[in-house]
Parts: C-alpha cells; sequence; structure tokens
C-alpha cells in the first residue's frame, strides 16, 4: 500500500498518509480539526472539504448539490485518498480545536449566578488547605518520628481526622522540616475520608494557596481559578472540548473510545485541554503552577467516564450501567493534569448514564433542593436534563434532544461564539429588521437562541405556519427552493454575512428543533405526569447552560419549548456545572451534600421505556403544540416582545436590515 501525501489548505500543513486513509483521518493525524458530528459516518454533511488538485475516491452524499460537487467539494470523512493531495479547509468547516476561547466567549460559557436559592448556603470548609505548623524539636527523651510528629501537630485542629501521607512526600520530610528548623507549611487535602498531607514547603506559604473548578461539557471546557484563602475568583478561561472532532454527541464518543488505546486517546485530549486553561489562569494571576493544590471537576457522565480513561461503552446499552457515579479523590498527576505533583483532583457525584455531576451542581446552585416550593430545572446543551422536585424529593430525566441548541443540525448552524446570531426581530414577510450578532459584525451563521428567535418570528408574521412548514403568501420573496427543491428562507444574502454566503433557514432545520423542542417539553410533561403534578403547580423554572443565558422566554414559549407559565417564574443560572464545582471546592459539606444528599434522593426516569413519552410525544411537534389551549398566551397574541433582554454578556451589534 503506497503512502499518499496530503497537504491541508491555507493552514499549508502536510501529512503523509496510506492509500485509503479518509481527508478526515489524514486531518485528524495532523491536528486540523474538520467539524464532524457523526463521527465519521458521514451522516451529518458537516465536513466538506474542497479538492483542490490530486486522486481522491469520494462516496456520494446528498449533503452534497451539483454545485459543489462541480467545484470539487467533497466530505472529509467519505473521501479516501487515492494519491498526493491537496485539499482547503473552508473557515465553517473548522473546529478550532484547542484553542482557547476570547476573554468575552469564556464570559459567556462560564457566567455564574452567586447562589439563585438563597437557602444554598454552605459553611467555608475547603477541601484543601495548608497550615503553618511550628513542630517541637525532637530531644532524648521526645523521640518521636518526624510523620507522627508532624501528625500530631495537625490533629491540634483536626481532632477526627484519618491522616494519611504518601511515600513521595515522606520521602523528603526528614531533611525538609530539619532545613525549615522545624517551621513548616502542611498542604492538606481531603481525600475520601481520610487528611492527606499533599505537600510539605518550607516556612509560612499558607497565604498561597489555590485551586481549580472545572466544567468538562460536551462542547466547551471551562476553568476557573479560585483563591481557597479567601474563596475569590481570580480567571476564567475556556475552550472548545478537542474532542469536537470524534464526534458532536456523547455516543458517538463512546462508540468512538471502544478499544483501550481509544480510551486513552480522548483521555489525552480533555487533559490536554485542561493543562491549556490551567496554564492560561496561572499565567493571568501571576502565580506558580505549585500553588495550585486541589481541582474540582463537573460534567456529565461519559465527559467524566473519559476524563478518568474508563470504558464508557455500557452507558449506552440497556440497561444502561456506568462504571461508577461517584469519583474517588485521585492525584491529578494520575491522569495528567498538571498542578501541584502531590495535587488532588476529585469530580461531583452522578445520578445516572445520562444525567451526571453537571446536573447534581445545577440543582444545588439553583437551591430547589432546599425550597419548599415546586421547581423544575432545565439544563438546555448539548444534551437535555431536566429536574422536577423540592426539598423533600427530586426526579430526573434525560430528553434525546440532539445538540439543535447549540446549532449542530442546522444546515448554518453554528456554537454561540463570534459571529454568530443570537437574536433577531422579523417584519413582515421575512424581512430582518434587526437583529444581534455576538462580537459584532457581520453573522457567520445561526446560534440556539438565534435559530429559536428566528423561527418563533417567522410563526409570530405568518411565515411558516403550527407545523413549522413555510407559507407562501407569508414570506414575500425570501423564499426559494434550493438545489435539492427543498424551500428555505433567505435572512441575510451573501454580501451581508461574514462567511460570503447566504444565511438561510430550511424547512427540515425548522422540523428538527421542533423535535428538539419537543423532546424537552414532552420531558417535562412526563416528569410532573409521574408525581402527579401540573405546569401550574411549578414555581420557579431554572435554566442552565450557557445557552440558556441567552434564551428569550417569549419566544422559546411561543414555539413550545418552555411551558406557559409567568416569566417570573423562570431564572437563568448560567454554567451551573463550574459554579457547583467552585462551592465543592469550597466547602466539603457541600460535597457531602451533594453526594449523600442530592444524589440520593434522586429519582432517574428511563424516558426510552415511559409510556407517555413514547404514546404523547408527537403531539409536541407542532408549534407551540398540538393542544394549543396549553399555550394561552400564544392564543391571544400576548408574547411580550423583548428584543434586548436577554443578552446577559458579551458584545452585540443592533442593526436594522431589510434585503
Amino acid at each position: 500500500m503506497k503512502n499518499c501525501t496530503v497537504t491541508f489548505l491555507p493552514d499549508n500543513k502536510s501529512v503523509v498518509a496510506s492509500e485509503g486513509k479518509t481527508l478526515l483521518e489524514a486531518a485528524q493525524a495532523i491536528g486540523i480539526s474538520i467539524n464532524s458530528v457523526c463521527a465519521g459516518d458521514g451522516v451529518c454533511g458537516k465536513c466538506k472539504v474542497q479538492v483542490k488538485s490530486g486522486k481522491v475516491k469520494a462516496q456520494p452524499s446528498i449533503f452534497l448539490n451539483r454545485e459543489e460537487i462541480q467545484q470539487g467539494m467533497a466530505l472529509a470523512c467519505q473521501t479516501a485518498v487515492e494519491g498526493d493531495v491537496v485539499v482547503e479547509v473552508p473557515q465553517e468547516t473548522r473546529v478550532v480545536q484547542g484553542a482557547q476561547l476570547t476573554s468575552e466567549d469564556a464570559v459567556r460559557f462560564g457566567s455564574v449566578t452567586e447562589m439563585v436559592g438563597k437557602q444554598a448556603v454552605f459553611s467555608y470548609k475547603p477541601l484543601c488547605t495548608k497550615e503553618f505548623l511550628v513542630l517541637p524539636q525532637p530531644t532524648i527523651s521526645d523521640c518521636v518520628p518526624d510523620q507522627e510528629r508532624l501528625f500530631h501537630e495537625v490533629l491540634r485542629n483536626h481532632p477526627e481526622a484519618v491522616m494519611q501521607m504518601d511515600l513521595s512526600v515522606l520521602r523528603h520530610l526528614a531533611d525538609k522540616v530539619r532545613k525549615s528548623d522545624w517551621k513548616i507549611t502542611a498542604v492538606l487535602g481531603q481525600r475520601c475520608k481520610s487528611l492527606e498531607v499533599t505537600d510539605i514547603e518550607s516556612g509560612d506559604t499558607s497565604e498561597k494557596n489555590f485551586g481549580i473548578a472545572v466544567d468538562i461539557g460536551t462542547t466547551t471546557v471551562v476553568a476557573h481559578l479560585v483563591n481557597i484563602r479567601d474563596s475569590a475568583t481570580l480567571a476564567t478561561k475556556a475552550k472548545y472540548n478537542s474532542q469536537i472532532p470524534f464526534g458532536e454527541d456523547i455516543i458517538s464518543r463512546i462508540m468512538f473510545a471502544s478499544t483501550q488505546e481509544r480510551r486513552a486517546q480522548m483521555q489525552k485530549l480533555v487533559v490536554d485541554d485542561i493543562n491549556g486553561l490551567v496554564a492560561a489562569l496561572v499565567m493571568d494571576a501571576k502565580i506558580r503552577l505549585h500553588d495550585v493544590n486541589f481541582m474540582v471537576c463537573s460534567g456529565n457522565t461519559t465527559m467524566i467516564h473519559m476524563l478518568l480513561a474508563l470504558d464508557a461503552s455500557n452507558i449506552r446499552r440497556d440497561p444502561y450501567v456506568p462504571s461508577l457515579s461517584i469519583s474517588p479523590t485521585i492525584r491529578a498527576s494520575e491522569v495528567g493534569i498538571a498542578i501541584n505533583p502531590g495535587g488532588l483532583l476529585t469530580a461531583l457525584p452522578c445520578v445516572a448514564s445520562y444525567v451526571g455531576g453537571d446536573i447534581v451542581a445545577d440543582v444545588v446552585v439553583s437551591g430547589m433542593s432546599r425550597s419548599p416550593e415546586l421547581s423544575l430545572l432545565m439544563d438546555l446543551g448539548t444534551n437535555g436534563e431536566l429536574v422536577l422536585g423540592n426539598n423533600e424529593w427530586l426526579v430526573c430525566c434525560s430528553a434525546s434532544a440532539g445538540p439543535s441548541f447549540e446549532g449542530v443540525g442546522i444546515s448554518c448552524g453554528m456554537r454561540a461564539t463570534h459571529g454568530a446570531l443570537e437574536r433577531l426581530n422579523l417584519g413582515k414577510g421575512g424581512c430582518v429588521v434587526d437583529f444581534a450578532v455576538v462580537g459584532g459584525g457581520k453573522p457567520m451563521g445561526l446560534c440556539g437562541s438565534g435559530i429559536i428567535d428566528t423561527i418563533g418570528e417567522l410563526l409570530r408574521v405568518g411565515c411558516i405556519d403550527r407545523a413549522g412548514r413555510f407559507v407562501e403568501d407569508g414570506c414575500s420573496t425570501h423564499l426559494r427552493r434550493n438545489d435539492d427543491g427543498e424551500r428555505e428562507i433567505v435572512l441575510f444574502a451573501s454580501a451581508e454575512t461574514k462567511v460570503g454566503k447566504d444565511i438561510v433557514l430550511k424547512e427540515s432545520d425548522i422540523q428538527n428543533l421542533i423535535r428538539s423542542k419537543g423532546s424537552i417539553y414532552m420531558a417535562a410533561e412526563c416528569l410532573l405526569d409521574y408525581v402527579n403534578c401540573t405546569f401550574e403547580d411549578v414555581r420557579h423554572v431554572y435554566i442552565a447552560g450557557g445557552f440558556g443565558n441567552y434564551l428569550r422566554i417569549p419566544q422559546a414559549i411561543s414555539i413550545g419549548l418552555l411551558p406557559d407559565l409567568p416569566h417570573d417564574r423562570f431564572h437563568f443560572i448560567g454554567n451551573g456545572s463550574v459554579q457547583g464545582a467552585k462551592l465543592a471546592l469550597l466547602s466539603e459539606d457541600a460535597m457531602k451534600y451533594m453526594t449523600e444528599q442530592v444524589v440520593r434522593s434522586m429519582t432517574y426516569l428511563e424516558l426510552s421505556t415511559h409510556h407517555k413519552y413514547m404514546n404523547e410525544y408527537s403531539s409536541c411537534l407542532f408549534l407551540p403544540h398540538t393542544n394549543i389551549e396549553k399555550f394561552p398566551s400564544v392564543i391571544n397574541n400576548q408574547a411580550p416582545r423583548r428584543g434586548m433582554e436577554a443578552r446577559r454578556n458579551g458584545e452585540t451589534a443592533e442593526m436594522s436590515l431589510c434585503h
């Protein structure tokens, strides 16, 4: 089998690939991240590249029209190398693997609320402390060993602790205490039921103690640097999860990580992401990496499995059993994370295969688990998880919504980063009246909140009917048929966009979003039915996730994503996942509360076998619902137009346009 040289433009990077390898595999081998939502199965159409020269063998695809084929466009995952090839990767096909997001985007994905629920308050009792100790020097009459001498002083402040010390620390103990004149600082980490001396430092260094809270999301990885001494957050960083090229959703990644070698590969990607964020945080805060002593990670069950290189295959197999739900506290170095060599790492507890520690964190941050009032939590990220309950009980589920809310599966969809259209208002005929773009400038595509806004506006002005089909008489000149014969509406002409291509919304895009929103709404109904309650009984609806922060409540109600409730019942909690990790880092009581009370009180409802979900899901596949009586404000056309209310953070551009 011959070797071929594959050159990627505009990077001008080359790699040697054996004949028969796909362009996607060649790109991954050289670190060029091509968007591949389906992990190379050829069913998403997101990995379009242009073959400039050379011999390839491309499989036919419904995602390529005649004009694109004539231009040399091909799906990278379905195109095999047969000789030396030059390939250009368009901007819209790229995933910036491992690149840090801008500070504005880091705020968008990492923003938190400082405890929405006032009841959710925990005592300051960090998982890691540094204590300055003056040890009594040994004498002939006091010949207690060095380790016991140190433990004895620590136990003065922690009389109930079970002490332990790692061998690597013990090896340097004798030399260090004597060179320090018996004045040392002990770094103490809570490890399961033990208090471990993770490091010993000469003199008094107790003021320099830092920890990191990490949200390992399916799409983004967010890290906060915390000064453990005063609980202050010193810096925030975020980047896209480098596992994205191996699948936009967790199922695709689980399928890819089917061997030990591939599990190690997926672990390295997320560990490299975390290490990159840690390095940037330390540099920004001008502290020593050695002074970072503890890390708490939060994420869905699959992401925690991949962080620890665990076999996640059973998560997707009936009866959906994960390898673990409560992670051990380990040395961060065991998984390759670079903080203090003795630094510890733990993860928030998970509930089930599809309800992870990120949702446990959301519950605690919202305060719903300590309130007698009935609350509903909705985490609308790459996956859709919901929790219903109060301070006596909690019931949760995971909805198979797909990643539409993050722009995936939408022809001009994109994540909520620079260039994403996050809000717009339409006039008669579908004319864009005003809009907002993340970071300002011309739009590149539609993010989740922009897609919801667009569909809500199309419905409001009569461009689509309740089934999500275009109404030709209502769409003016903006409606057309593409090369595949599918109807689409042109929101922005090519000259008005940053990518030089029309931004459109197809009927199939609308149907994708309708299926996603229908799944979320039906899941909420199932939880309520399970406990014999209705939406009217719900006093608070907490919306978590970076996407939720930019959601316009009236629009989300008008399409049937959210229940038709008074708007003051809805609360945005931002990135509850990273906030929950911070709570655990700073409070042993919070960690104990999550593990022993929240997780144990939460009942998981499996929707795939739930009769109501299976039988009534189709009723949600209308705008807003087959039963319009469930949405009285839509009937009365009373949903307020709140053009600017959903912008929480980040620069936006306000423009008026009618093309």
